[in-house]
């Protein structure tokens, strides 16, 4: 795990799985970040999720609809049947693009896009923290 004094630097370490939480209009509410053994959300069924550093901020949500965001395309050997083409990649970006906020994307003075983790996540995150972190000494 990587350590920093700015809190932004460090990295969430292990198997995990993101999916991308929409509501009933189809626009992204929030990324989800959980850990790859825990059970994949489902539509319809309110799940709590968390700010991965900032205990006090939690959250339950309802997601109308849900989009893994990553599938693994190597594994030593390459798991795909192709590549997608760089065209292939731009349209799919395009695409996401017109599933987000406004107030996310605008140029001035953009929304921050919420990035959240699952209770398990958090809980990972925050023993390995204690297990690594230095101790200070006073004397």
């Amino acid at each position: 795990m990587k350590l920093s004094e700015e809190v932004q630097k460090i990295n969430i370490p292990g198997r995990k799985d993101a999916y991308r939480l929409f509501n009933s209009d189809g626009i992204a509410m929030l990324d989800l970040i959980q850990l790859s053994k825990e059970k994949p959300p489902q539509a319809g069924v309110k799940i709590m999720v968390r700010h991965p550093l900032i205990e006090s901020k939690r959250a339950h949500v309802t997601p109308h609809t849900i989009l893994k965001l990553h599938e693994p395309i190597w594994d030593g050997k390459y798991l795909g049947d192709r590549f997608p083409s760089l065209k292939e990649l731009r349209d799919r970006a395009t695409e996401s693009l017109r599933h987000i906020r406004e107030d996310v994307i605008r140029e001035l003075n953009p929304t921050p896009y919420k990035v959240s983790v699952s209770d398990q996540m958090y809980c990972f995150l925050h023993e390995l923290w204690l297990q690594n972190a230095p101790v200070g000494e006073i004397s």
